[in-house]
């Protein structure tokens, strides 16, 4: 992952509803704005924290998007943590597998969700959450 360097400070928006996935899909949106993400790249990145919200919702239970800009010297970008104490991702590899999906959601995966974004971890683990943090550059 690229380093970057925080500007202002991250805004979280709980997700425990439906409505709290949209307000997140709304802050993305204002934040990519503001940072002149290109058309296509702003839909990618609200099209990705769509469906990273709604897993969060679904499968984590609940927990939080932090919504950021980032800087790294030579371009500004979005950066978005997704965090929940849910159970965490069993299978990985078979999560980040194209085209797997347990439904629900908008039918892009995790695998789908990392390809709409340039940078993308994850940390997760039985019984202990997921922490998921993308990152969308400017062009």
């Amino acid at each position: 992952m690229t380093a970057g360097v925080d500007r202002g400070h991250p805004q979280a928006q709980a997700i425990r509803s439906d409505e709290d996935v949209v307000r997140v899909r709304q802050l993305v949106r204002t934040v990519a704005v503001a940072v002149r993400l290109s058309l296509v790249d702003q839909t990618k990145l609200v099209t990705a924290a769509s469906e990273l919200a709604r897993n969060t919702l679904v499968y984590g239970g609940g927990g939080t998007a932090e919504v950021s800009t980032v800087d790294n010297g030579l371009r500004r970008g979005v950066r978005i943590v997704f965090a929940d104490d849910g159970p965490g991702i069993a299978d990985l590899d078979l999560a980040l597998t194209d085209g797997y999906t347990t439904g629900g959601g908008l039918g892009l995966g995790l695998s789908g969700a990392r390809r709409l974004v340039d940078e993308f971890d994850i940390d997760t683990g039985p019984e202990r959450g997921t922490r998921i943090t993308v990152t969308k550059w400017s062009r």
